[in-house]
């Protein structure tokens, strides 16, 4: 028998568990409920549920979603939030078998990070200095923080102003699992961040007299959220990208944070630093951009060793 009821409670039960102890973020949350309503389609589509489906089940959503044409990346992502949920209700002794234990990834291919040159990214900050008004503002202090820092988006969006009301030299950042770390400002960061510390009320929703109101964002907004959100964000970065004479399709917040740190290990920054400045748990993520020290190897390599000019004999 299908029970929709019981398996809304079950993706609840799973959700609270990963708020409470693992401190997932809101973020992450969403991502997770999603996928876990995608799964729990599936399952209830093929007259089962997430009480009763079995590893069959499993690699039947899986092949829906390959089907789909779903990358592997997003499909071991689906796969993962699927195993984590089954190792939760089997963990609480809901069931008394896991049917995702044992099921394979799809094979991911080696993606590596997409950035920009450091000559595009001096021309969407110069162009972003060049756009008037609070607005123009708030973007260049944006686009500067972004890439001084190395943030995700949320991060950035989601700053308290808290973080930089004392010490604009250092930033406090919250990132995953609610933990915090320092990153150090640029010098031109710093001055762009005090000048739209400035007029930054001009962005707080007035309160009943007329006047600003009082927001614990940094990037304050009338929405609902009390926050710029990553959406408008990005709209900002992509319509920036076009007054600058870059494709917007290779512009992104998260493009930016690759070249931050593809920049930075260009220039002789080590992995460590970079690991805790990009806030990753685990240095093996920060390892994919080592590609950049190893395009400059190449090609120094081709340019200065002697042999790499002898002609062939």
């Amino acid at each position: 028998m299908v029970t929709p009821l019981r398996d809304a409670r079950l993706v609840s039960d799973f959700l609270e568990m990963m708020a409470a102890e693992r401190g997932a973020s809101r973020h992450t949350l969403d991502a997770y409920r999603r996928d876990l309503e995608a799964y729990q389609a599936s399952l209830h589509a093929a007259k089962t549920d997430m009480s009763h489906a079995g590893p069959d089940d499993v690699r039947r959503y899986l092949a829906e979603l390959a089907d789909a044409g779903l990358a592997a990346r997003t499909q071991a992502r689906r796969l993962s939030a699927v195993r984590q949920f089954h190792k939760f209700i089997y963990g609480d002794g809901i069931r008394n078998d896991d049917p995702a234990a044992h099921i394979d990834s799809p094979r991911l291919g080696v993606v590596l990070p997409k950035f920009l040159t450091t000559d595009e990214i001096d021309r969407l900050i110069d162009t972003a200095n060049r756009q008037d008004g609070i607005k123009g503002t708030r973007l260049l202090t944006m686009v500067e923080l972004l890439y001084a820092t190395g943030m995700r988006v949320s991060e950035l969006v989601e700053l308290p102003f808290s973080a930089v009301a004392r010490d604009p030299q250092m930033l406090v950042v919250r990132g995953k699992g609610n933990k915090e770390r320092l990153v150090p400002l640029s010098a031109p960061a710093k001055r762009a961040l005090v000048t739209y510390i400035a007029i930054r009320d001009a962005f707080i929703p007035l309160d009943g007299g007329g006047k600003p109101g009082k927001s614990g964002y940094l990037f304050p907004s009338r929405g609902k959220t009390g926050h710029l959100t990553r959406q408008m964000f990005l709209n900002m970065i992509k319509d920036l990208a076009l007054k600058a004479g870059i494709a917007p399709s290779r512009v992104s917040p998260h493009v930016l944070r690759h070249s931050f740190a593809s920049h930075l290990l260009a220039n002789g920054a080590d992995l460590r630093s970079l690991q805790q400045m990009l806030g990753h748990s685990d240095i093996s993520t920060t390892q994919i951009y080592t590609h950049v020290i190893e395009s400059r190897l190449r090609g120094l390599v081709q340019e200065h060793h002697p042999l790499a000019h002898r002609k062939p004999g």
